[in-house]
């Protein structure tokens, strides 16, 4: 097998009317667009973030103290039985 039969284009004439070579460039010319000004958000919104946090609580709080998930001593006239 010689190399020229190797290096034969079996796809066609490929350069006429391409535009994979301006699509390409202008996907990455968005994306880095898109990369610095993301960059510049993540920093404003890091400068905004206080300099130290408070400390957290030194006893988490349970679940009995969440009034979200205790149940009532009442629960009403609507579901009393007798």
């Amino acid at each position: 097998m010689e190399l020229a039969e190797l290096a034969q284009n079996y796809f066609g004439d490929t350069r006429s009317g391409s535009l994979a070579g301006p699509v390409a460039g202008f996907i990455v010319a968005a994306l880095a667009v898109v990369t610095v000004l993301l960059i510049r958000n993540m920093n404003a919104r890091l400068r905004r973030l206080p300099d130290r946090f408070p400390a957290p609580p030194t006893q988490a709080p349970t679940r009995a103290d969440d009034p979200a998930t205790t149940r009532p001593e009442d629960p009403g006239p609507e579901h009393r039985t007798g």
